[in-house]
């Protein structure tokens, strides 16, 4: 049972799945910085300085505070704001992995278009076949 279980983690799809699983966090954090401290910033430059992590609409009558934190210890928030920045944030990850599937794509058939070079004893027995085709 150990065995298998060896096989599976290490042989099998598992390891590639957690070295993918591994690069998918990192490359989210990059994502989510590249959201947060560049492009919400312009936006919030270009909408005249809104930011958009504290638009919430209260639910509550006891909710008077003006910033989402503060509001949410006082009571029931819905905090489009926040949800609208983490509906960006996916937007910009698939339109990246998007273009970066994209880009492997192009670059694989760009790989398989390419005449693969054949073996050496290949273009040997091809050219004896000739030979003997010729003398026949």
């Amino acid at each position: 049972m150990l065995k298998k279980f060896q096989d599976f983690a290490i042989k099998g799809n598992a390891f590639d799945l957690a070295v993918g699983v591994i690069i998918g966090a990192a490359f989210g954090g990059i994502v989510t910085s590249l959201v947060g401290d560049i492009f919400m910033p312009i936006i919030g430059a270009i909408t005249g300085g809104l930011d958009f992590t504290n638009y919430f609409v209260p639910l509550s009558s006891k909710v008077t505070a003006d910033s989402l934190v503060e509001a949410k210890k006082q009571g029931a928030v819905l905090a489009w704001g926040a949800f609208l920045t983490i509906t960006i944030n996916f937007v910009i990850v698939a339109a990246v992995l998007f273009a970066l599937v994209n880009m492997i794509q192009k670059f694989r058939q760009q790989e398989e278009a390419k005449p693969a070079t054949p073996p050496r004893q290949e273009v040997l027995l091809t050219e004896i076949r000739d030979l003997l085709a010729k003398r026949s």
